[in-house]
């Protein structure tokens, strides 16, 4: 059975937090579209994993879990050069995915950020589509909806939030005794939270049922709630 998930079943906070995605930036070479959504995914479950998540007294687990339990808010800005390397010193996990590369930090308040988070552009961060995904045999894949345009920030934050709500469902499988579901994480985790994006032709999207749906409330770029993205494993 599918679950959608938009706003979540439970108020925001009075003062929204959100996820940070920073995506590398190289105007010269750009990365490739998808590279970057891959990448930003993979962070996304990286960081939740980590054991500074994971453990109770962990330094990032009181903040995770803060922002866990209003709406999983996810912005993507862009970063290039000196702005980029900045923003390292800052909580959180890099992945890479070919030729993209993000880095995900550890969930605040909207308002105020850290001065290195601020000063980068957050509308409009497009990179160019050259190819389809190169990763092969992983053990999450995420769909896009071949019906919606999304920009390169935007998507990467949709990828960001199937990760996040499959890496959840397996989690909590597992904790449940889930044979499958344990397997499935162990292998993920071992094979690095790599995950592959792809866009399905209509009939395809139309047709699957897939365990993980996510749709967008139509804060931004949107104009209403759309299902953007899936996951399945």
């Amino acid at each position: 059975m599918s679950h959608p998930v938009s706003r979540p079943d439970r108020p925001d906070h009075a003062e929204p937090w959100a996820m940070q995605l920073v995506i590398q930036r190289n105007k010269r070479d750009p990365a490739n579209h998808i590279d970057v959504l891959e990448a930003a995914a993979t962070a996304v479950v990286r960081l939740l994993d980590d054991p500074r998540t994971t453990n109770p007294d962990g330094a990032w687990a009181e903040a995770v879990a803060h922002w866990r339990a209003g709406w999983i808010r996810k912005v993507a800005r862009r970063a290039e050069n000196k702005r980029w390397d900045d923003v390292q010193a800052l909580d959180g996990v890099t992945a890479t995915s070919g030729s993209g590369q993000v880095r995900a930090f550890v969930p605040g308040p909207v308002a105020p950020l850290p001065p290195e988070l601020k000063k980068l552009q957050v509308r409009a961060t497009e990179l160019p589509r050259k190819h389809d995904s190169t990763q092969r045999d992983t053990h999450v894949t995420i769909e896009l909806n071949p019906e919606v345009e999304l920009s390169t920030g935007k998507a990467a934050a949709q990828a960001g939030h199937a990760a996040q709500l499959a890496y959840e469902r397996l989690v909590d499988a597992a904790n449940h005794d889930d044979a499958h579901a344990q397997l499935t994480l162990a292998q993920w985790r071992a094979d690095g939270s790599r995950v592959r994006v792809v866009v399905p032709t209509t009939d395809q999207w139309a047709a699957a049922d897939r365990p993980v749906r996510v749709v967008d409330a139509g804060l931004t770029e949107i104009a209403h709630a759309t299902e953007t993205a899936r996951a399945y494993w």
